[in-house]
């Protein structure tokens, strides 16, 4: 039986603000599942290409893996629509966010990204995400109990200060560590006297944090993406019988 991930990126292209998908976030994932033997199959919520931010581009010029990534079959030009894979969880092992700024505009609040995140959920499959992709997981809902997906978890992702060092925090919809913060506290207001419980980091910025809960895992910054998916790899390597 072929073991395969679903990946999920934005649809989202930057244009005046920042937007697309953040190339080590899926570049360096995809050397992890595709080494393990897993097969990659990639959605969008409008399908077709979905847009590479060309910002990370140019800061991982350098980089071996996502020069070798972009040599590959380009995976993100046909991608189809997140709305293809509903009801169909039982034929993936994972499903995997990238971030890059994308996904705080698009799958923040996508219905079709939420039901499909909550059917893989109540499934009993890993859902993970990394640096702005947990923008994905704010508003989905378990299905076994109503309750938000991320309510009582332990979270990370991109930081207010990650955020404030690359000077976008002023073209953001809203803080992402923040709604984080909330939404796994289970809170109606955020009170910013209120110590920070649930939303984990690095104690240095763009150094890598990974945190594990149960099947959902989460990245702090492009730098975890790797971490998060050997975390993914691992995991499905316990549960294989």
């Amino acid at each position: 039986m072929t073991r395969k991930i679903l990946v999920v990126l934005t649809s989202y292209g930057p244009d005046s603000t920042p937007g697309g998908w953040y190339l080590p976030e899926f570049a360096h994932p995809y050397d992890e599942f595709t080494a393990a033997g897993y097969q990659v199959t990639v959605a969008s919520p409008a399908g077709g290409e979905a847009p590479l931010d060309p910002g990370s581009v140019q800061m991982w010029e350098e980089d071996p893996s996502s020069k070798e990534f972009r040599k590959t079959p380009k995976l993100w030009e046909e991608t189809e629509k997140i709305s293809a894979y509903l009801g169909r969880a039982d034929e993936f092992d994972a499903l995997f966010y990238p971030g890059g700024h994308g996904p705080m505009f698009d799958l923040v609040s996508n219905a079709d990204s939420q039901q499909l995140i909550a059917e893989f959920e109540s499934k009993g499959k890993i859902v993970a995400s990394v640096c702005h992709g947990p923008a994905a997981f704010l508003h989905v809902t378990r299905q076994s109990t109503g309750r938000p997906l991320l309510e009582g978890l332990d979270v990370t992702g991109f930081s207010n200060e990650e955020e404030n060092a690359i000077g976008t925090a002023d073209a953001m919809p809203f803080k992402l560590e923040d709604e984080l913060e909330k939404v796994a506290l289970g809170v109606v207001k955020l009170d910013p006297k209120a110590p920070r419980k649930k939303f984990k980091k690095n104690d240095k910025i763009f150094e890598p944090k990974v945190v594990t809960v149960g099947k959902v895992i989460t990245g702090q910054n492009p730098v975890s993406a790797r971490v998060v998916a050997q975390e993914i790899v691992k995991a499905l390597g316990e549960l294989m019988p």
